[in-house]
């Protein structure tokens, strides 16, 4: 049994945080932890009290359940058996990795109690293709986006090689100007902010036309109305980091162009398998039979706040605090290219070219925010209403987060994968990337009505990341024979 935070009273939920309890936008997070070793749960349960238990929402229940804006944090003490599972499993069960899926799949059948904190910890000592054990986080996106809940799990751990100190994540660098034309600097500064004013403006219209009438094509991944409800199946595969760094540093971009890229390359060989299957065309080696125009959109979280570091985070949970916390994110629309390029280099230029007309945008900062204000305004059901029929109408999410520089012990347990994902939201597909140490791991979250193979999308996925490392391989090989000749 632990104690309460250091919410003091009762506090009212944030806007985002209400429209996360409306019944037809009602997510959860779930993360799925690989671990080196067996797991001692009573160490596991110690380390929880003096960590995750001293931040106020993991220690605070909501009252008055109605939907609306009456719905209130308030402080509860936690008892630690109706929060973490240990369940007993037989250690030598057959196809655990299965067993594990399915484990995780059944989850999201079940709401949580509100009568108590929003959040659970089920502790799976099996082993798995991947761990010696597994631990399962499920946690309701009224608490915290995935950005801030994946800083706060981190600052909960330490370095494998320093048991002692926090986890080292990397950190956005920002460019500072060197131009000492001041003329030359203001012109520059003036063209930006035109083109940042005219391409925030397209987008939000872009994202209003989404809500009124804009939709992507129907096909054979785009979820049917309300697939929200349907229950999901999980499931991950774990890359190389150093590749995709590989991929980054030859082509000169970012690594989330890189596996974004990636994603529109696996999609469209996925999709094109699918076609043909309904075509009943057994053999697409030699064709191509995507639709010639395909409107394929995906919604790309962004995490807005000013990003906490993770000695801050660490301090926030000693304090009791709860700032930077939360859900600040946004998102944009993002148009994918469903197309057999030969070329797989193609897909991540393409990618490059569009997030760098959406970093000139404030689309980001304008949508969710927009969501909340509508909120304030009309009420949860009209804020409700207005994301859910956003996101209906595209066919994808993606998001991609930034993990720890080094390996990491979660509560003296060395941690193998981190696998965070989400569900609740229209999509038929969901897909997020997540960094630990020199992996990437890939995690599916998809219905199983529109995706019955997650593992063959994620064959899909790898195999253009190969193609795309291949190709960036021999382009780097190229331009260094080509500097050394002249």
């Amino acid at each position: 049994m632990a104690n309460s935070g250091a919410l003091i009273g009762e506090e009212a939920l944030s806007p985002a945080a209400q429209l996360f309890h409306s019944p037809i936008l009602n997510c959860y997070i779930v993360t799925m932890i690989g671990f080196k070793t067996k797991i001692n749960p009573n160490f596991v349960k110690a380390g929880l009290e003096q960590t995750l238990l001293k931040h106020p929402l993991f220690s605070s229940k909501i009252v008055d359940g109605k939907e609306g804006r009456n719905m209130k944090w308030t402080p509860t003490t936690v008892k630690l058996e109706n929060h973490v599972f240990v369940p007993n499993l037989d250690p030598n069960i057959d196809h655990p990795d299965q067993f594990v899926e399915d484990y995780v799949s059944n989850l999201t059948k079940t709401p949580m109690d509100l009568s108590k904190p929003l959040w659970e910890l089920h502790l799976l000592n099996i082993k798995t293709s991947d761990a010696e054990a597994v631990g399962v986080f499920r946690i309701h996106h009224s608490i915290g986006d995935g950005a801030s809940l994946t800083s706060l799990l981190i600052a909960s751990t330490r370095k494998t090689s320093d048991p002692e100190a926090l986890p080292t994540v990397p950190i956005k660098k920002r460019a500072g100007s060197t131009n000492s034309n001041t003329t030359f600097w203001w012109i520059l500064s003036i063209w930006f902010v035109l083109r940042l004013i005219w391409n925030t403006c397209v987008d939000f219209m872009l994202f209003l036309a989404t809500f009124l009438y804009l939709k992507d094509t129907q096909s054979p991944i785009k979820g049917a109305p309300r697939c929200d409800l349907t229950t999901k199946r999980f499931a991950y595969r774990i890359v190389s980091l150093d590749d995709i760094k590989l991929v980054k540093n030859v082509m000169n971009m970012t690594i989330n162009d890189v596996v974004l890229g990636a994603t529109q390359a696996g999609l469209s060989r996925y999709l094109d398998r699918r076609y043909a299957e309904d075509e009943k065309d057994g053999d697409n080696s030699n064709t191509n039979s995507l639709p010639e125009s395909l409107r394929l959109r995906a919604i790309v979280f962004a995490n807005i706040r000013a990003t906490a570091g993770i000695q801050d985070m660490a301090e926030m949970m000693t304090k009791g605090s709860k700032d930077k916390w939360g859900n600040e994110i946004g998102y944009v629309i993002f148009p994918l290219t469903i197309a057999l390029h030969g070329d797989p280099l193609e897909h991540i230029g393409e990618v490059k070219a569009k997030m760098e007309r959406k970093k000139l945008s404030l689309e980001a900062q304008c949508t969710l925010p927009f969501s909340c204000r509508v909120l304030k305004t009309f009420g949860v059901k009209a804020a409700a209403a207005l994301t859910h029929t956003v996101f209906t109408n595209t066919t994808v999410a993606f998001s991609n987060v930034c993990g720890p520089l080094e390996e990491i012990s979660f509560f003296g347990h060395s941690i193998a994968f981190l696998a965070p994902s989400i569900y609740g939201f229209p999509h038929a597909i969901t897909i997020h990337c997540q960094s630990y140490a020199d992996k990437m791991t890939i995690i599916l979250a998809a219905d199983p009505n529109a995706v019955p193979d997650p593992h063959r999308l994620l064959d899909d996925l790898e195999e253009s990341l190969q193609l795309i490392k291949d190709a960036a391989l021999k382009k780097g090989s190229s331009k260094l024979l080509s500097e050394k000749e002249d």
